[in-house]
């Protein structure tokens, strides 16, 4: 840190799930780094790909709109929707990438993955019953049943606008997140830039997303009332992005020329490990305003 090492930071990408936003009602959370190898089932829950959380609990989403469109489970096809999604995601993520890109809707993509999940899970559904239960699914995704806030998120976005930083997002996932989850979650006002991979046709790690939300992030400085429309172009030194998941977030931003941090809410030797190769990382992001100002970073709005 210290003055002499002062490095302006003109914009902040996030990454969305177990970074600023959790799922609702969980008991326990187990990271797991790759669901595609080596799933541990043992556990009560997991996380899949920095997206949804699901758990081997009864009360399953999934078994739940199943029982409530009049589709009867056992308990043995209750126990395996979390390996079958496991398995669902995996297909459809192979057969339409990026949840589908411009080939087909972000619905049509999941409908396609929740039905093949309870069709692996050895549900016995008429095409009228798939549809219901698929759309009840859907909408509980799309709800604060499943979706709450980090409490230091909001706070954090704050912070760092009026310091004069451009924010956005940069996941994995499909442009739901933007239309209804973040608004919903009363997040997305402080946002003014949002890159899914549904629509850049990449993922993370993945050079072209961050390079896609430098893009993203550049006409917003043009507007800042610091900068104006003679703002110099943003160049990728001046980006902090703030993920939880060592390739796709910090290794993936930093070949792209980011600084990066990671933040570790689940506590279960993860975050260690990062360290060990290197990584910068946080309980939270509290912690991430205070090595803004440990490492000399200034914002636009910062004098000096």
């Amino acid at each position: 840190g210290g003055g002499g090492g002062r490095r302006r930071l003109r914009a902040i990408s996030m990454d969305v799930t177990g970074t600023m936003v959790q799922f609702s009602g969980r008991v326990e959370v187990r990271r797991v780094a790759s669901f595609i190898s080596g799933l541990n089932l043992s556990r009560l829950s997991l996380i899949l790909d920095n997206f949804f959380y699901f758990t081997a609990y009864k009360q399953d989403h999934y078994a739940g709109a199943a029982k409530w469109c009049g589709v009867e489970l056992t308990q043995s096809e209750v126990d395996s929707i979390p390996r079958s999604f496991s398995q669902a995601y995996k297909e459809t993520c192979v057969a339409h990438p990026c949840f589908g890109n411009d080939s087909m809707s972000a619905k049509q993509w999941w409908r396609h993955c929740v039905i093949r999940c309870l069709e692996l899970s050895g549900a016995k559904m008429t095409r009228d019953q798939e549809e219901r239960v698929f759309q009840r699914v859907y909408s509980i995704f799309g709800s604060h049943a499943t979706y709450a806030a980090f409490p230091d998120a909001r706070p954090f976005l704050k912070w760092a606008h009026r310091r004069g930083i451009i924010c956005g997002v940069v996941s994995n996932a499909d442009e739901r997140y933007g239309d209804s989850i973040l608004p919903m979650l009363d997040l997305a006002d402080k946002l003014s830039f949002m890159v899914f991979s549904k629509e850049v046709g990449v993922e993370k790690p993945s050079r072209q997303i961050y390079e896609a939300a430098v893009h993203a992030a550049e006409p917003w400085l043009m507007r800042s009332a610091r900068w104006g429309p003679d703002a110099a172009p943003l160049i990728p030194s001046e980006v902090l992005h703030i993920g939880n998941d060592f390739e796709k977030d910090y290794l993936g931003a930093k070949e792209a020329g980011f600084q990066a941090v990671l933040i570790d809410r689940f506590k279960n030797g993860e975050g260690e490990e990062w360290k060990e190769r290197g990584a910068p990382v946080f309980s939270d992001l509290i912690d991430v305003v205070e090595y803004f100002a440990r490492e000399g970073f200034i914002g636009p709005n910062d004098h000096g």
